[in-house]
């Protein structure tokens, strides 16, 4: 896939709410422009922060966030975002909210995407934000970050309020922005089936740092499920993610640094193995190509 450019580079990024605790820490990453990355992560560790960082709501403690090229406020009229809790208007109407949304952004605003994603939804445009349920209140939020035409779309847990069927309609209507306008898309989830079939990289946090960056294909690609007699010499050499010893079985998550021995058995791991296994052993090296070799080594 080709790299146009960065759509949010991080570097030595962290975040402090007062004199507690950081919410980040050291984050460095580079993820291209056009992807559709998932941020995945257990509850608290720092995908929601992350996010409101990139979309220039928060200002980070330490370090420095570049996005789609500049300052994040600067870039805030090419940014989409649609916030955990789908912050609107509850005594406007439909209709109400979208003629806002394109009053707000007059040189930008796509009223016909914003309007399919309603009408597809069914509802009524003369029905008050405050009647709607909440999978009918993130239809709206996202018909509005998307009628703003936006260059990177943020979302934070985005399906959490949809039924499966709603779920894969409004996927869809994601997937086909993507692919028509080059939009470059973030959702977070700490459910990594809810994403696996739909995105092409990945961002994995735990305990507020970045676990694991980059291209799904490539990071699944440097990992290996082995298996062999327990006790069997050889895992030395290798970056091991995780293992575990169950009767006479050693079996691993690796990251291998040269060639395995002939007689152990080999696995490609699955995407939600890979996530499960850095998230269940927090002092695994992690796997995040550089945004700078400099500062992020």
């Amino acid at each position: 896939m080709t790299d146009t450019g960065a759509a949010i580079e991080a570097i030595a990024l962290g975040k402090r709410f007062g004199r507690g605790r950081w919410a980040l820490r050291e984050c460095c990453f580079r993820l291209p422009a056009g992807r559709v990355c998932a941020v995945v992560g257990p509850n608290g560790a720092g995908k929601s922060t992350l996010l409101a960082l990139a979309a220039g709501l928060l200002a980070p403690t330490e370090g420095t966030l570049t996005v789609l090229g500049t300052h994040p406020a600067r870039a805030r009229t090419r940014i989409g975002y649609v916030a955990q809790d789908k912050p609107l208007y509850p005594q406007l109407t439909v209709a109400e909210t979208l003629r806002m949304g394109a009053d707000l952004n007059p040189e930008r605003w796509d009223t016909a995407i914003a309007g399919r994603v309603v009408a597809a939804g069914g509802l009524d445009p003369k029905t008050r934000i405050r009647a709607l349920s909440g999978g009918q209140r993130t239809r709206v939020a996202l018909a509005l970050a998307l009628g703003k035409r936006p260059e990177l779309l943020l979302m934070d847990e985005p399906m959490a309020d949809l039924d499966p069927l709603a779920r894969h309609e409004l996927m869809g209507t994601l997937m086909a922005q993507a692919a028509e306008h080059g939009t470059t898309i973030v959702m977070s989830s700490h459910v990594v089936a809810e994403l696996e079939n739909s995105c092409d990289h990945l961002l994995l946090v735990g305990n507020g740092r970045i676990r694991l960056a980059g291209e799904i294909d490539d990071l699944l690609a440097a990992h290996t499920r082995v298996s062999a007699a327990a006790g069997a010499a050889g895992l030395a050499p290798h970056t091991v993610v995780e293992s575990r010893v169950t009767g006479r079985q050693l079996s691993a998550l690796i990251r291998p640094a040269g060639p395995l021995p002939a007689d152990w058995r080999t696995a490609a791991p699955s995407l939600d193995e890979l996530v499960l296994s850095y998230l269940r052993n927090p002092r695994a090296a992690s796997l995040t190509p550089a945004a700078t070799e400099e500062t992020c080594a």
